[in-house]
């Protein structure tokens, strides 16, 4: 497997985190350096260690796995976007307001954004792909496209205020979806 394949699963697992982001600053809650660090960190080291338990752990778990993966995936993202969606709508101070760079919702997001790296990693496995350089590229990349998801939701957050964390909200709820449908489709 060259760099340039590698690159191109790694962008394509990031988006998912580069999406949550982007909802993330453009809610304005998760706002500088310190947030920028936490958002990308996790992101990518969860992006990083999925790969490398999927691939460790084999086949057998991902027969486990496969038949509710994606409903976990979308019950998370579901929760922080519906949480998102009434914190715009109400009438909460930016001090109330809750931080998605911040405990437990950080590993909540960190997780459902890399349950597809899990896959990646067992088909990596499957092809006797050493996993730690993919995985590193994958975790990288993640956390460069986190840190610009941030900034950019940042600047829309700062134009359109609340009507984006509601957006963001609703973003992170379409993931979920996406990510449910594109499995029962595939099962279809």
């Amino acid at each position: 497997m060259n760099l340039v394949e590698i690159l191109l699963i790694a962008v394509g697992l990031a988006m998912d985190a580069f999406a949550v982001s982007l909802a993330a600053g453009a809610s304005r809650q998760s706002s500088g350096m310190g947030a920028a660090f936490r958002l990308s960190f996790h992101f990518g080291l969860f992006q990083f260690i999925m790969p490398v338990i999927g691939w460790y752990t084999g086949s057998g778990l991902a027969g486990m796995i496969a038949d509710y993966d994606h409903w976990v995936a979308f019950g998370l993202l579901a929760m922080v976007g519906i949480r998102m969606i009434v914190s715009g709508a109400g009438s909460r101070k930016k001090s109330q307001a809750h931080d998605p760079s911040r405990g437990l919702t950080l590993i909540v997001l960190s997780v459902a954004t890399s349950i597809d790296a899990l896959a990646v990693g067992l088909s990596l496995a499957m092809i006797r792909v050493n996993i730690w350089y993919p995985s590193m590229v994958i975790g990288l990349v993640t956390a460069c496209l986190s840190v610009v998801g941030l900034r950019l939701g940042g600047r829309l957050g700062v134009r359109f205020g609340k009507h984006m964390e509601i957006a963001g909200g609703v973003l992170l709820v379409l993931i979920g979806l996406r990510i449910l449908l594109a499995h029962i489709l595939e099962l279809s």
